[in-house]
């Protein structure tokens, strides 16, 4: 299973869209957004790819009713603030990364994986049984990224979004 990962959006919208196009080549067969989407916009671009969709909100998102109703309206997962999820047997934490309670709540449990955002730069990295993964951000970045994790080989590719203002 290809799992795309994108974060720190900021209601960049068609930035956020012409990231969504590059994860479907990508063949992606779920999406997780780890927070800071900032308007209900996103939601919708995101949505657009056609696979499941997980979000977490970051420390930059204050329209919560709007994105929860956004969420709700296409289908998609609202873990809130953290969560875990199973895809393909690997467990997988998912949070912003602006709350080190949050983060040492997730693992505590030792997912496979914990998935965050908040920098605005990629990162990967293994403590014990957890591979941390930051995509990076579309947003206050020198280069725009999201990731894509292939679970059965552990493999995984940052992609850099074009910048065509």
């Amino acid at each position: 299973m290809r799992i795309g990962i994108l974060s720190d959006t900021h209601d960049k919208r068609k930035r956020t869209g012409r990231a969504v196009e590059q994860l479907k080549v990508e063949g992606v067969e779920a999406l997780i957004h780890c927070g800071d989407l900032t308007g209900p916009e996103i939601v919708y671009e995101c949505a657009g790819i056609g696979v499941p969709c997980y979000f977490v909100f970051g420390n930059n998102d204050f329209e919560l009713i709007k994105l929860r109703r956004a969420m709700a309206e296409v289908g998609a997962h609202c873990l809130e603030y953290a969560g875990e999820i199973v895809l393909e047997g690997r467990r997988i934490g998912v949070t912003h990364g602006d709350s080190g309670r949050l983060m040492n709540q997730l693992l505590f449990t030792e997912p496979d994986y914990l998935f965050t955002g908040h920098t605005h730069a990629v990162a990967d990295n293994r403590e014990g049984a957890t591979r941390w993964i930051n995509p990076g951000a579309l947003h206050r970045a020198d280069v725009w990224t999201v990731a894509v994790l292939e679970l059965a080989s552990d493999d995984l590719h940052v992609l850099s979004i074009e910048d065509t203002r």
